[in-house]
């Protein structure tokens, strides 16, 4: 699992100390509907989610990376660089940032990071990420971050228990080279 530097941020691999923010995150309304993280995990079934992160990396699935502090190594979220359910020549992003986080560029900072590299990987062409219409923050990080809105996915993804409207981005490695 690779370790990339940002400005003021890590991207790295899961351990055990980032459980409590994995418990933390499995509390947010948003962050459990719209990830594979467990809602009201208690400490066992985070330790279980975490286990799953670093088998993603074994099973050639995609790189689960906390967001952290570089000064403190703080977990303050989750970048991910998954390559199921897209075709070939692309892999698909996703993140969250804990609520007491937020607003602070964390989610920008990290696409400025994870992107150009996971555009080195020869398997990857282009990068794709889809964000709901209401979650301003999330589409404005993407753009922010280079990533270009494609258009309105109707009925895309399903989210809890609906199928929900989302905004197509992406970034190619021409745009990048």
């Amino acid at each position: 699992m690779p370790r990339l530097d940002a400005d003021g941020l890590v991207l790295r691999g899961f351990c055990e100390h980032d459980l409590p923010m994995v418990v933390e995150a499995s509390c947010d309304g948003a962050i459990p509907r719209v990830t594979t993280v467990p809602a009201c995990a208690d400490e066992f079934r985070a330790r279980a989610w975490i286990r799953l992160q670093y088998a993603r990396v074994t099973d050639r699935v995609g790189y689960p990376f906390v967001i952290a502090d570089s000064d403190t190594d703080e977990p303050l979220g989750q970048i991910g660089l998954w390559f199921l359910g897209v075709g070939p020549g692309r892999a698909r992003i996703g993140y969250w940032v804990l609520a007491r986080n937020r607003r602070r560029g964390l989610a920008t900072r990290a696409l400025q990071t994870l992107s150009p590299w996971a555009l080195t990987l020869p398997e990857v062409e282009r990068l794709e990420l889809y964000v709901e219409p209401w979650n301003k923050g999330s589409w404005r990080a993407a753009e922010t971050a280079g990533f270009h809105r494609e258009g309105l996915m109707r009925a895309w993804e399903v989210v809890g228990t609906e199928r929900r409207d989302m905004y197509m981005y992406s970034l190619l490695r021409s745009d990048v080279a």
